[in-house]
């Protein structure tokens, strides 16, 4: 402690009852679902992909490089996709529950991002969205990893690198075929190259609210 009449300053040790309490703020949350019920489909729903694509070959653009993305942006309206649809509407309402907004009405804006060799996405956000996320219908090896940018845009210029407290550290995502991903709308996310013969096939979704 000061004291007018000395200005040493007088620093008390860190006694073993003193020990440091940790707390991790700004935590960002997201979600993964397995969905073995749907795997009977994927088939279908893969085949139905490419038919898309034969029917209207010129990709939409947009993120995607190197493969191919639809241009219809209601892809889970078709029919054939209605399983999927009603499981990607009860896992946003169920993520929407943790995020303290349940019961907010919401539209799905959805379409395909497929990748041929060497295919990727670049960085980018889904502005002004609920939620955002993907359906993995084929996931061949050495295909490209889905990638979150660390949000925290001050810990770059940290020192420490890596996934340790105050680090920094982007997640790379290993996707597989039947597997549901949700998360927030403004993650940057990408998706790296692809590195096989086969195509890697997505249908890739936003909950918008209602007008």
């Amino acid at each position: 402690m000061t004291t007018a009449d000395d200005e040493r300053v007088v620093v008390q040790p860190l006694g073993a009852a003193a020990a440091l309490q940790s707390y991790d703020l700004f935590a960002t949350r997201i979600w993964q679902a397995r969905l073995p019920s749907l795997r009977s489909h994927l088939d279908e729903w893969v085949a139905t992909v490419l038919r898309m694509r034969a029917a209207s070959p010129g990709p939409a653009g947009r993120t995607n490089r190197g493969g191919w993305n639809s241009a219809d942006m209601a892809v889970l309206e078709q029919p054939v996709f209605a399983p999927l649809r009603d499981a990607v509407r009860a896992g946003c309402a169920a993520a929407l529950r943790e995020m303290g907004v349940a019961g907010v009405p919401f539209d799905l804006q959805s379409w395909v991002n497929l990748h041929d060799r060497g295919g990727f996405n670049f960085l980018h956000v889904h502005e002004g969205c609920l939620l955002s996320g993907s359906f993995y219908l084929k996931v061949p090896p050495e295909s490209g990893r889905f990638v979150f940018r660390d949000p925290r845009p001050g810990v770059i210029h940290g020192y420490v690198k890596g996934a340790v407290p105050n680090g920094y550290s982007d997640i790379r995502l290993t996707p597989e075929a039947g597997l549901l991903v949700l998360f927030p709308c403004w993650m940057e996310h990408y998706v790296e190259p692809h590195g096989s013969d086969e195509p890697r096939v997505v249908i890739a979704f936003n909950a918008l609210p209602k007008a």
